[in-house]
């Protein structure tokens, strides 16, 4: 039987977290994320039965003195992708399942930096005092036990559950711990008398099968006996980096339209100038009210890694795909992808002053150039401390889509 080697990294309330930390005032304190519903609550707020997706005024008349923020979107992002390098600098097998969970294999990393455990403890460290958030981790010999575990872990803590010990550790456990098991599904299990993983286990799969179908008690009944033979699967790198945010009831100006292609291509460009890459084709899509979607791409001449450059192909391509559109756009995406890494910049001759996408133009080179002096000056002073006009004067708020979607699980 193969050890347990496999990690499940999952960071405590992670929207609401950084909240606090953002917010030194708000630790301590009920904090709910979100507008008119609720996207993510705080330890404090959950201990009042507040949830997502929950809406906010229900919240408040179960907690009146909790503190509503509207989220920090942008700020998160870019918390999930300095924990994600810190679980890179542990083994290169991680895959990321969302903005605040990961899945690691350390099996061949294990000769270099120890045992599983002491991995994750390492792991713990460094997010909390590098960058200042709870995350809590599984361990154990399978995905599923392992993102189990680190359940039981929460908040702040870590559990490793070793192979000769699964089944014990797992059968005491109530059966809303598995994957596939909600509300519904909980209460179907309750009229077969099975309340616990352990009875499920025991439960012949024909009576499973009668009650919840063929497909649905096949995959409980195997994750009940811990059979999950799924690996760590690496996405690869480097193929695209992309952004896009949901625009609620829609757009349809189009200078309010490129200030959120702005906006998302100064998030694409300052995660491809942290990993020293750029990208050639720029791709947009849009989402209109009957939920089609439409996309257009461009391949440039040189590699981009600057805002202007991004939003500068990239908005003839959005006025192309909303040209014969009436109505309003309620979702902006962008994308690079046809990678490469950064080199020295190699300016053009003659010195023409060309257009953002021709990296080595006098535009080119200026615009890489005050991005580089935003990074410094984010790195320094935050997130917030400086942006283009055009977005910060807008007025909107834009939620990405992996928010609206946000229901949390811990």
């Amino acid at each position: 039987m193969a050890g347990a080697h496999v990690l499940h990294v999952d960071l405590d309330a992670f929207y609401a977290s950084v909240e606090q930390l953002l917010d030194p005032s708000l630790q301590g304190r009920p904090v709910l994320v979100g507008g008119g519903v609720v996207l993510a609550a705080s330890y404090e707020a959950r201990a009042f039965g507040i949830s997502a997706p929950m809406g906010v005024k229900a919240a408040l008349a179960r907690c009146p003195h909790a503190v509503v923020v509207e989220g920090s979107f942008g700020r998160y992002l870019d918390f999930s992708d300095r924990v994600m390098e810190i679980c890179r600098d542990a083994t290169p097998l991680v895959e990321q399942i969302s903005v605040d969970e990961a899945f690691l294999d350390v099996s061949g990393t294990e000769h270099l930096l120890g045992t599983p455990r002491r991995i994750g403890a390492e792991i713990r460290r460094r997010v909390q005092t590098e960058i200042g958030l709870p995350i809590s981790v599984g361990i154990a010999r399978t995905k599923f036990l392992a993102k189990v575990a680190s359940g039981q872990a929460k908040p702040d803590g870590m559990i490793e559950v070793l192979p000769a010990n699964e089944l014990a550790w797992l059968h005491r456990l109530p059966v809303r711990v598995m994957w596939g098991v909600g509300p519904v599904t909980e209460r179907a299990l309750d009229e077969l008398g099975i309340r616990s993983v352990g009875e499920m286990a025991a439960t012949p799969l024909t009576a499973l099968t009668a009650r919840l179908g063929r497909a649905t008690a096949a995959h409980l009944h195997a994750l009940a006996h811990n059979r999950d033979p799924r690996p760590v699967v690496t996405h690869t790198a480097g193929k695209s980096v992309g952004a896009q945010s949901a625009l609620g009831r829609g757009l349809t100006d189009r200078a309010e339209l490129s200030a959120v292609l702005l906006g998302l291509s100064d998030r694409v460009a300052r995660r491809l100038r942290r990993k020293n890459l750029a990208g050639r084709t720029i791709t947009v899509r849009v989402r209109l009210t009957d939920m089609s979607s439409r996309t257009r791409a461009a391949t440039l001449a040189s590699a981009v890694s600057t805002t202007a450059g991004i939003h500068h192909a990239g908005l003839p391509l959005l006025d192309v795909a909303r040209a014969d559109v009436a109505g309003p756009v309620t979702l902006v995406g962008v994308s690079v992808s046809h990678m490469e890494h950064r080199t020295a910049l190699q300016l053009e001759l003659p010195f023409d002053v060309g257009d953002p996408t021709r990296s080595g133009s006098v535009r080119g080179a200026a615009a890489l150039m005050i991005d580089e002096q935003i990074d410094a000056a984010r790195a320094r002073f935050g997130n917030d401390a400086v942006g283009r006009a055009s977005v910060l004067l807008s007025g909107r708020r834009h939620v990405p889509d992996a928010f609206r979607e946000l229901a949390e699980k811990d």
